[in-house]
């Protein structure tokens, strides 16, 4: 073979002289002409066709198995990513939210107490009791959840630490109520203080954090992964160029070794870029369909709550009624401005609704203020604790309540999305390392039969 013979003759070559008595004369420097024939067959060695078969084989073959890894490794990376949204992240959004709607609820239950006079509305006191025992389940399922170094903790601890504080005042101020002390007023009016001053902004504010926490990584999920899709691309490629160049010097039109990787590559990248695509769709949905309408519903419930609380400071703290009541007016015109540029599908009918009684509540609202206005006092109370259909009371429920199913709609929405995103990853994983696997095999089997040919 041509470069077989080329080896040899450089090997044979020693630059030796025979003298005329017959023996032979190393003409070269010692040992230079056995290290220069054997620097040339290395050489030519190494410009052979079988050293380049077998590296093009070798950068296949590592190409093949970086390819299909690597996109098995982002496959599941992906698919654990959404994974910890799913149960971890978004349910930690979710407590903290429960977690200021309950203290809020609690809050505007115990100033139920001073209004009514005397012994409290069993239901009140209920209500109270139940909306305090959810905020602790709801500090702890949230403390669960959080890294040790999150700052997270650092509200977790401020809340858990001033609401036993809170909740001594308004036993304190429910006991002197009970007995006709007026200093009870006062000590409700602390504890209100502690609650809108120190417990309520620490939890909004880790409701804040965990929301953006679970904002964060919706982008990357809607996000296919291009790396390994352009890289199982070049991989094609270089596949395709290798069996074309093979097929013009051994005039063989076929390499079944090579096609075969050729083919279990390309399966894979399909699968990849169908996965991809389905898995991006879906995020992109929950993002779209989810995660902003929850962000909204979550905002607007803040807001309705808020303005519930200045509602009924307006009554507990009379000599502050004016600050109250243009507070009220804030929220309320926040809130009624968050449900008129609602435009998602998801939870619509919730938003009429909570538009519907948002103006009954503003119309009784004006009712209570109209009455305080004249002194009408008790009335003013009755207007804003009363079960009466037409009662604050009664409307705030309803606004707060179609608000609280909207936010539960949007939520089935989004981690029914995001739950699909999961899903159309699970088999991709482990499926590509197999593919890669059996991908692989191909390459020596289609190129040991071209390198035998030259032994």
């Amino acid at each position: 073979m041509p470069d077989t013979t080329a080896i040899r003759r450089a090997l044979a070559a020693h630059d030796e002289t025979t003298d005329p008595d017959g023996t032979r004369t190393d003409t070269t420097p010692h040992g230079a002409a056995w290290i220069g024939a054997r620097q040339m067959s290395t050489r030519d060695l190494l410009r052979s066709t079988p050293a380049r078969l077998l590296a093009v084989g070798v950068a296949l073959l590592l190409g093949t198995l970086a390819a299909g890894l690597l996109a098995s490794m982002m496959a599941t990376e992906r698919k654990q990513d959404i994974d910890t949204f799913l149960f971890t992240t978004e349910p930690l959004a979710r407590s903290s939210q429960d977690l200021y709607a309950s203290l809020s609820v609690a809050d505007a239950a115990a100033a139920t107490a001073f209004l009514s006079g005397g012994v409290e509305p069993a239901e009140a006191r209920d209500r109270y009791t139940q909306a305090i025992g959810t905020a602790s389940a709801q500090l702890v399922a949230t403390s669960d959840g959080l890294p040790g170094d999150d700052e997270g903790r650092r509200l977790l601890t401020a809340i858990a630490t001033e609401l036993p504080v809170y909740t001594g005042l308004v036993e304190t101020a429910r006991t002197n109520n009970r007995l006709g002390n007026p200093v009870g007023g006062a000590y409700l009016a602390e504890a209100s203080s502690v609650m809108q001053r120190d417990i309520l902004p620490a939890a909004q504010e880790l409701h804040t954090e965990r929301a953006a926490a679970s904002v964060a990584p919706q982008s990357d999920f809607g996000r296919p992964p291009w790396f390994a899709i352009g890289l199982l691309i070049v991989l094609l490629v270089g596949l395709a160029v290798t069996q074309v160049v093979m097929a013009r010097r051994t005039r063989r039109t076929f390499n079944v070794g090579l096609l075969f990787t050729t083919a279990a590559m390309a399966l894979l990248l399909v699968w990849m870029l169908v996965a991809g695509v389905v898995s991006a769709t879906a995020a992109h949905r929950a993002i779209r369909q989810g995660s902003d309408p929850l962000s909204t519903f979550a905002s607007a419930r803040i807001l309705a709550q808020q303005a519930r609380t200045q509602e009924i400071l307006q009554l507990v703290r009379r000599e502050e009624k004016a600050d109250h009541a243009g507070r009220f007016a804030d929220d309320t015109d926040q809130l009624r401005g968050l449900l008129r540029g609602y435009s998602s599908s998801i939870g619509a009918e919730e938003v009429a609704r909570a538009s519907q009684s948002l103006d009954a509540w503003t119309a009784s609202h004006r009712t209570m203020a109209d009455q305080l206005a004249v002194g009408d006092w008790m009335s003013a109370a009755m207007t804003t604790i009363e079960s009466d259909p037409t009662s604050s009371a009664t409307q705030f429920d309803a606004v707060d309540g179609a608000l609280s199913a909207g936010a539960d709609s949007a939520r089935t929405e989004l981690r029914d999305d995001v739950s699909h995103a999961s899903k159309v990853l699970s088999a991709l994983g482990p499926g590509a390392v197999v593919i890669t696997v059996i991908a692989a095999v191909g390459v020596p089997l289609g190129l040991w039969p071209r390198l035998r040919e030259y032994q």
